[in-house]
């Protein structure tokens, strides 16, 4: 489709397709022709695991030509038109395949949740399903070249779905050639609920066996302690960290590194914890009901408040959750900076109301 895509580019094509779009018309012909959107069909869908509600599958994608590629550790938004919706429904998950080139194949690795609809969905996909992608994004990466990978050591420490990033680095590390005894060593110190529920179980124990310098210590029913920290990397805080999983378990990590600036985070959701000024009152506009403000973002009070608004990857990423402010001011959760414009759109998911707010819904 190279000749196509680039008259598809064309700001004379785009013109004649406006309102809508070149990738409007495109898509109808054919789901993965594309000259700027980025779509993927699923080719194969593996179970990792089938624990009771709450399996995990692999999906292997293949994206379109638009797909420009990625950086192990990078993470991509993915939409799906779920059957009876009448919006698109928007979900974030970290590719778990090792580094691609654009319009190669990549994987996503899913724990369906009982609340997960897209979840759910895409762990009992079947192969021809299309789902709509946007380009790889995030900052937790390996900071230098998997061929040249300096001479520190490497340590993950992650727990549940939190392993994907990590694998997706270790993945690449060795696809392109690392070898730990002419470089840096890896200690892949993973926590999962049980032996059942351990994803990548063959391929990990295959990396252990390996003579390669990579050491896998897999902890089941267990949580992350500082004894297993000292135990499995001594020198932990003087080691280059990456840390994905569960809130309270990289809160319990985050406290040993304490002012450590080896410690590199992924969080898979916005802290919980109440970010905005408690007192006053949020109220919601067009429904008319009103909520004592406990200080939490404005999603949660909401859905406290019997609200439903559409919301997507809860971190502030994928802007399904925007909505009108009216009145009054709310603090981002992520980065703790304030705003009291009035009739401005916010992501309420990671938007705290700080004393009275009002919200249209």
């Amino acid at each position: 489709m190279g000749k196509l895509s680039r008259i598809a580019r064309s700001r004379t094509v785009a013109a004649l397709a406006s309102p809508h779009g070149v990738d409007h018309y495109l898509a109808r012909v054919n789901p993965m022709w594309a000259a700027r959107e980025v779509r993927a069909r699923v080719v194969d869908v593996r179970r990792e695991t089938d624990t009771p509600g709450a399996p995990v599958a692999t999906l292997t994608l293949q994206p379109t030509a638009t797909w420009r590629g990625h950086r192990a550790g990078q993470y991509v938004q993915v939409g799906l038109d779920l059957p009876g919706s009448a919006r698109r429904t928007t979900r974030c998950f970290t590719i778990s395949s090792a580094a691609s080139r654009p319009g190669e194949q990549i994987t996503l690795t899913v724990r369906a949740h009982a609340d997960g609809r897209v979840s759910r969905h895409l762990v009992d996909a079947e192969s021809g399903l299309v789902l709509h992608l946007s380009q790889a994004q995030g900052d937790f990466t390996l900071p230098v070249s998997p061929a040249t990978p300096g001479i520190d050591p490497l340590l993950f420490v992650t727990g549940g779905s939190g392993i994907t990033p990590a694998m997706s680095m270790l993945r690449t590390l060795l696809r392109d050639g690392y070898d730990g005894r002419a470089g840096r060593p890896v200690t892949f110190l993973h926590y999962a609920r049980s032996a059942d529920d351990q994803v990548y179980a063959t391929e990990l124990a295959r990396i252990a066996a390996a003579d390669n310098d990579v050491t896998v210590h897999l902890r089941h029913g267990t949580r992350v302690s500082e004894l297993d920290l000292r135990r499995y990397a001594p020198r932990f805080r003087d080691t280059d960290t990456w840390l994905c999983g569960p809130g309270p378990m990289m809160d319990v990590v985050r406290e040993v590194y304490g002012d450590s600036p080896r410690l590199r985070t992924e969080r898979f959701r916005a802290p919980a914890a109440p970010s905005g000024t408690a007192g006053g009152r949020l109220t919601f506009e067009r429904t008319g009901r009103s909520v004592a403000n406990d200080g939490t973002s404005v999603l949660e009070q909401a859905e406290r408040a019997g609200l439903a608004p559409e919301f997507g990857c809860r971190m502030g990423i994928c802007l399904t959750c925007t909505t009108r402010k009216t009145e009054g001011t709310v603090r981002d959760v992520l980065s703790g900076a304030e705003s009291s414009l009035p009739d401005e759109d916010v992501r309420i998911c990671v938007s705290a109301p700080v004393g009275d707010c009002v919200v249209d819904l």
